[in-house]
């Protein structure tokens, strides 16, 4: 009788049962060699040419991974609406929560033991008299959108490194009057994809994640074989940290020094997947990222190397409701930038429609 032949997963088997370490685990162990969780400042400057979607549009463009959001992507998009229950995505506007909503611009530094917003409504009240015809309530409103307080949108120009944002514009293209390139007018006339959600936390049966703790490639998987959908070319995908619900119980999450959120290797993922814009609950990264001299490598490849527009500080709280008591983790998502000349981006409330 012939033996039996030897491979390499035979190998790998019999080694496995020595130890008692079930051979299930191979394939983590390739993921981990696909995605590893050692990144370095090197391997970030190596993948911003790796993971780089310049030219890959043309020369001229400026609205990056949108571009794989197809005709034909948004019929389907469509198709998913089968209740007409709309849930919003977005925080309300981050105005002082007692006294005027008036005063100076939003934006400035902040003073220890002072509150510190980032919207100011200033409006004049008609007061107590009636008055014979029929009149007007004016205001204006002022945001300083970029940071950890506003839902918003990040364009493609809000990171530049070495001279550079997406698609090899010069950070020379900016004047006092914005991006001259790659500013939010690329979305213009909206964007209108399926939208899928992430839940780490009810993946990992908590409220919410740990202050610091990481998301891997590992997790995306595991979410996606759990709520049963596979990210496809065009999504925009949306994680949940469990970030206000943590706020609510412990205080203020300083999203500038830690926070829960994607490592590094998670580029390379949505890279693969083709997804079209990624938004979440915090400001996309770990913090600290885990990676030694790099700050945001979610931002830093994910707007200027592949085109991926960013959503930061969604409200996911009433959409991951909604998602769980239809046991479907997919909708159609809309999203409808201001259309402000030379923005590096705007506030905006995503709508996911079921």
């Amino acid at each position: 009788m012939d033996s039996p032949k030897l491979s390499r997963r035979s190998l790998l088997a019999n080694a496995a049962l020595l130890t008692g370490t079930a051979i299930a685990l191979a394939p983590h162990a390739a993921s981990a060699e696909q995605y590893p969780r050692n990144l370095t400042a090197d391997d970030i400057e190596r993948w911003s040419s790796e993971l780089s979607n310049w030219g890959k549009w043309g020369p001229d463009d400026q609205a990056g991974t949108i571009n794989l959001i197809t005709p034909a992507k948004r019929k389907a998009a469509a198709a998913l609406v089968r209740d007409g229950v709309c849930v919003s995505a977005s925080l309300d506007a981050d105005l002082p929560k007692e006294g005027p909503t008036s005063g100076p611009l939003p934006g400035g530094p902040r003073v220890e033991g002072q509150p510190h917003t980032t919207w100011t409504l200033t409006s004049k009240p008609p007061g107590p008299d009636p008055k014979p015809r029929a009149s007007y309530v004016v205001d204006t409103i002022a945001t300083a959108y970029h940071g950890d307080a506003t839902t918003h949108l990040d364009a493609l120009s809000h990171v530049y490194y070495k001279g550079q944002i997406y698609n090899g514009f010069p950070q020379t293209s900016f004047t006092d009057r914005g991006a001259g390139k790659d500013d939010v007018m690329a979305f213009k006339d909206g964007i209108f994809t399926r939208g899928v959600l992430f839940d780490f936390p009810r993946l990992k049966n908590v409220s919410y994640l740990g202050d610091e703790e990481a998301i891997y490639p590992e997790d995306l998987d595991a979410w996606e074989k759990k709520a049963g959908f596979r990210v496809d070319s065009g999504d925009a995908m949306l994680f949940r940290t469990g970030r206000w619900l943590r706020v609510k119980e412990k205080g203020f999450l300083d999203v500038n020094k830690q926070v829960p959120g994607l490592y590094a290797s998670c580029l390379k993922w949505m890279k693969e997947r083709g997804v079209a814009i990624l938004g979440s609950d915090v400001v996309q990264d770990v913090r600290p990222s885990r990676v030694e001299g790099v700050n945001q490598p979610i931002h830093q490849l994910g707007l200027r190397s592949m085109g991926l527009p960013l959503i930061d500080n969604c409200d996911l709280e009433a959409l991951a409701q909604a998602a769980a008591q239809r046991h479907r983790w997919t909708f159609l998502l809309t999203v409808n930038p201001l259309r402000v000349p030379g923005a590096t981006g705007g506030p905006v409330n995503p709508i996911a429609t079921f």
